[in-house]
């Protein structure tokens, strides 16, 4: 499952610190995500709340 963080918050930005504010998870965890790290998907559900998009925005589509 490839998370598409990266994209979003080029679209919007946003700095891992702000993704991090928004979200309430560890700026550490946000960097591992953006590196390739796979998220649990209850930290997948977390980062789609704060950002206020679907978990379906963040996940690659041929995942889905």
């Amino acid at each position: 499952m490839r998370i598409l963080l990266d994209e979003i918050m080029d679209q919007r930005n946003m700095s891992e610190r702000q993704v991090s504010d928004l979200t309430g998870l560890p700026r550490s965890l946000v960097h591992e995500i953006r590196r390739g790290s796979r998220p649990r998907i209850d930290t997948v559900e977390q980062l789609a709340k704060g950002l206020g998009v679907r978990i379906g925005d963040l996940i690659e589509s041929e995942y889905l």
